[in-house]
């Protein structure tokens, strides 16, 4: 009899435990909708193009949590404009969800100057679009090299490749139109420094094309020029004849060259044909 007692004690503990836990398991259950807010979905309102701090307490307001994920640079809105948001606007998510934003920073990123020097324009255009740089003004000189970039520039002063420069700066461009249908005399420009060279014959729109340097030449804007090609004159002593967009060569030395005056020489003569 004690024997029997015991066993239905045994099986009436095990089916009291087996109602505890069923229990508890409904109870959990039930109460999952209440912590979690399962199935209380609302719509994502659109905070594209508002600034961060108006995006952040509309969605606050509603029962979001916000957090900036990730920020680039457009100059075509506002900083810290909202550039992107997850999920995107009008999803169905939770009340308690977090919404993920990309704003617009600030201050624009540096970037480098490419080498654009011989490109064509097209292609110029193409690179700085890579580089998140823009397109500024174009302007034109003779030069046998059509459409092709002669200069780089930067609010007019010439810009090195390499150079950091803040996304967004606008490049003026200067390229060449071709040969001009217009010949002049070659310039002298015997016993010249190479830096009053160039302004003349930048004047003329004509270009510098090989530098032969001395071996003691260090400073190249100082140096004297003694020698160019084409020269001045002919053989025979008639002007020779160049046209906008061509290039000359010059020889470059420390010594300001003399010209030889003891040989008596016919004046040159202009070659107008």
């Amino acid at each position: 009899m004690f024997a029997s007692l015991s066993k239905k004690s045994v099986w009436l503990n095990l089916l009291i435990a087996i109602l505890i836990v069923a229990g508890l398991i409904l109870l959990f259950f039930n109460s999952l909708d209440f912590f979690t807010r399962h199935g209380e979905e609302v719509n994502v309102p659109s905070v594209t193009g508002k600034s961060f701090e108006e995006a952040r307490d509309q969605l606050e307001s509603i029962g979001f949590e916000v957090v900036i994920q990730d920020s680039v640079y457009r100059d075509t809105i506002n900083a810290r404009a909202v550039v992107k948001q997850f999920p995107e606007p009008e999803a169905k998510v939770k009340k308690n969800r977090t919404v993920y934003l990309t704003v617009n920073r600030t201050v624009p990123p540096d970037v480098v100057m490419p080498n654009l020097v011989g490109m064509s324009v097209r292609n110029a255009a193409i690179v700085l679009k890579q580089f998140g740089l823009k397109m500024g003004d174009t302007t034109y000189k003779p030069d046998f090299a059509k459409n092709s970039v002669l200069t780089q520039l930067k609010d007019k002063e010439e810009i090195k490749p390499g150079t950091r420069l803040p996304m967004g700066t606008p490049i003026n461009l200067v390229l060449g139109s071709g040969l001009s249908n217009i010949d002049m005399g070659v310039p002298d420009l015997f016993g010249m420094t190479y830096t009053d060279a160039k302004e003349i014959l930048n004047a003329s729109g004509i270009s510098f094309g090989a530098r032969v340097l001395d071996d003691d030449v260090k400073d190249t804007a100082n140096a004297f020029i003694y020698r160019q090609s084409p020269e001045r004159n002919t053989p025979d002593r008639r002007v020779n004849r160049i046209r906008p967009g061509q290039m000359i060569d010059v020889w470059l030395s420390t010594q300001k060259p003399q010209r030889d005056t003891t040989t008596r020489v016919a004046p040159a003569v202009d070659n107008n044909y």
